[in-house]
């Protein structure tokens, strides 16, 4: 059995009438591929995490590549722009398809304020890529990482949808102006990655956070406070959360019991393990699954 590898690798989510967000995570060694109809009243924002992915149009004829912490932004109120895109291995990548109606209810004041939805461009095709800055690749990790309840994922998805627009379009004079100096170093918001990276490959014997800020070769209180900072809680309740969502998944297979899977995830007895998950998910294994 393969370990930490993610059983849904892609997934799409509608946040609300006209908005959907697609959550694409390759973690194989293949490049895959997806293709989505998008029709001409929709805006597309591409967001590449990790790694890249390469968008395709006019039957192939014609490719875009978006490389990792850049973002792309579609619109061609003139033709469909069906999604057609490669995803490298080892990538992360999340898109918004929003429709302009429910676009022009976001920035009803402010409208005036984007190149696209000023009434002279109304009709025009309009492509914008850009870096994301420190703030936006946080919001991003935190889409893919996060340790609550699987029935409030959509509630949190959709709040850091909203977070992730209000920066992806604010506008100051220095853009990159950001409230944690330290984060402001994508080198260390690299680490910062590595070090969650080598949590969960190492999950069933992990390192201390000495060990963990040696490895990653931050000071303890940068990997603390950093790792808080992009994930939303501390070092080890994102471990844990990991490990109990993880088991989750496998057991929801029903190809392994409880004492395989509590092997898997790093507990040297079924029991210890069996009273972490009541703690996580309020019932033992086997009642989850009885309900599940």
């Amino acid at each position: 059995m393969k370990k930490n590898v993610d059983i849904n690798w892609h997934q799409e989510t509608t946040i609300e009438d006209g908005f959907f967000i697609l959550k694409c995570n390759n973690q194989t060694e293949d490049t895959k591929s997806i293709n989505r109809e998008v029709s001409r009243n929709y805006i597309q924002l591409h967001f590449c995490i990790k790694n890249s992915i390469k968008l395709f149009f006019n039957q192939g004829g014609y490719a875009l590549e978006v490389l990792e912490n850049n973002s792309l932004l579609l619109y061609n109120p003139k033709q469909d722009l069906p999604i057609n895109v490669d995803i490298a291995p080892k990538s992360k990548w999340i898109s918004l398809l929003i429709s302009i109606e429910k676009f022009h209810t976001f920035f009803t004041s402010e409208a005036g304020l984007i190149h696209f939805l000023k009434d002279e461009n109304i009709d025009k095709k309009y492509y914008y890529d850009k870096l994301l800055i420190p703030a936006e690749i946080i919001v991003l990790n935190q889409m893919f990482n996060y340790g609550l309840h699987s029935s409030l994922e959509i509630l949190y998805t959709k709040g850091k949808v909203y977070e992730l627009l209000s920066l992806f379009f604010h506008k100051t004079d220095n853009d990159n102006v950001q409230n944690c100096p330290f984060l402001e170093n994508e080198e260390n918001v690299e680490k910062i990655r590595n070090s969650k990276n080598f949590l969960i490959d190492n999950m069933t014997d992990p390192p201390s956070l000495n060990e963990l800020a040696n490895h990653v070769k931050l000071p303890l209180q940068h990997l603390k406070d950093g790792f808080k900072q992009i994930y939303g809680e501390t070092v080890f309740t994102f471990l844990f959360n990991y490990k109990m969502e993880f088991a989750r998944k496998l057991l929801a297979t029903k190809k392994y019991n409880v004492t395989e899977v509590s092997f898997e995830v790093g507990y040297s007895t079924p029991s210890h393990f069996i009273a972490a998950f009541k703690k996580k998910f309020g019932a033992t294994p086997k009642k989850y699954l009885s309900n599940f």
